[in-house]
């Protein structure tokens, strides 16, 4: 409730701010019909006149400013024919002043309306390429629930480092989250290909140990062809989980990111720490092998796994996020409901403010007769429903 509110003041606001601007131009053209009456003809209103055809130049489109740039044109033309003084110097300096300005203000208008348009056009192409690169996981898959969001930490922006992918394998269902360090097209880049590598081992690998040391490849090999970039440049803290189909055994292997979390059908948490914690993929000190940790995961439990933009979410103190503490004793009915009770809770908490990307991704397993669910990946920005 307290984020549909929210919203509703914000899209209030914002409606009254556009009705404001779309009625302003015409209120400086009448406070400058205002000042050229009642003051001496030594005072000048065209200032008033010229700001009308200016505002109007980057909100209104190209027709409606040629009406506000000619409406003002007319207004003073006007003014100064009853005035009787239209040959004189000054009117005619003022006119030649405003038809200056009411020129100005189209190419402006040009100039803005250009940019929107290659705006939207580099919008378009960036949630494409992340939408590729992060392909929607099918609602079910190897007999689990899937739910998985991205949320980005500014409005309309869709590039981002965090990444997640699920795949139904001869091994059982494995899975990967993570986060790259760093953000836009560089991160991008990474995020290809840590789930390129991990479509391929998590079909080819026999354990979830190879297929951790597969990326550990990958990204090297990434690193050589970009002419060796420093390793602590192109890190990724990844959390990568096994379910043996026909098993409740969760296998683990956390490669020094966030711990996630099992949620149980009875309210109750298991906060999933590693026993040896690691350095995260692509630093290249491989200074010990992987051991993945076993957990349960019985009918009716959430495996849920996050990056640090819900971990590190501050509220307006300065305090974190606790994601075991808020959800600890609370029931959801599946994937779906915990992602959305999730990312509207941490919305609250820090008031919408946001300054990182946020990937969830929750597995499920349901229990004997529990009705099957639909799913969905969103991909949004940080106010969109």
């Amino acid at each position: 409730m307290g984020k549909r509110a929210g919203r509703r003041r914000d899209v209030a606001g914002t409606s009254r701010s556009r009705r404001f601007v779309r009625v302003l131009p015409a209120l400086m053209i009448c406070a400058g019909v205002a000042v050229d009456l009642s003051t001496p003809s030594e005072v000048s209103a065209v200032p008033l006149f010229a700001a009308a055809s200016l505002i109007a130049a980057p909100f209104f489109s190209s027709a409606g400013t040629v009406r506000i740039g000619a409406a003002t044109l007319l207004v003073v033309l006007a003014i100064r024919v009853s005035d009787g003084a239209l040959l004189k110097a000054v009117p005619i300096t003022d006119l030649v002043t405003l038809l200056t300005v009411v020129a100005l203000s189209l190419v402006i208008n040009r100039v803005v309306r250009r940019g929107n348009e290659q705006l939207a056009s580099a919008r378009v192409i960036a949630e494409t390429a992340m939408r590729a690169v992060l392909p929607v996981p099918e609602p079910r898959i190897g007999g689990l629930q899937i739910a998985a969001r991205y949320e980005a930490a500014q409005a309309d922006e869709f590039v981002g480092g965090d990444l997640f992918a699920v795949a139904d394998t001869p091994y059982g269902v494995r899975l990967v989250l993570g986060d790259v360090r760093g953000k836009g097209l560089d991160a991008v880049s990474a995020v290809a290909v840590v789930i390129g590598a991990f479509r391929e081992a998590a079909e080819q690998e026999l354990s979830l140990e190879g297929v951790v040391q597969r990326l550990e490849r990958a990204l090297a090999r990434e690193s050589s062809r970009r002419g060796g970039l420093d390793s602590m440049e192109g890190f990724v803290t990844a959390v990568l989980a096994e379910i043996p189909a026909g098993s409740d055994t969760l296998r683990i292997i956390n490669r020094g990111h966030p711990e996630p979390i099992v949620l149980h059908a009875d309210g109750a948490l298991d906060v999933l720490a590693p026993t040896e914690p690691a350095l995260p993929l692509g630093m290249g000190l491989d200074v010990w092998p992987d051991r993945p940790d076993e957990w349960a995961l019985p009918a009716g439990s959430t495996f849920l796994a996050f990056t640090d933009g819900l971990s590190e979410a501050r509220d307006a103190k300065g305090v974190f996020y606790d994601p075991a503490a808020r959800l600890r004793g609370r029931l959801f009915p599946g994937p779906e409901e915990l992602l959305s009770a999730l990312t509207d809770d941490v919305r609250l908490h820090t008031g919408g403010r946001s300054t990182d990307d946020l990937a969830l991704l929750a597995v499920g397993r349901p229990s004997r007769g529990q009705q099957e669910r639909r799913t969905t990946v969103k991909i949004v920005g940080r106010d969109s429903e």
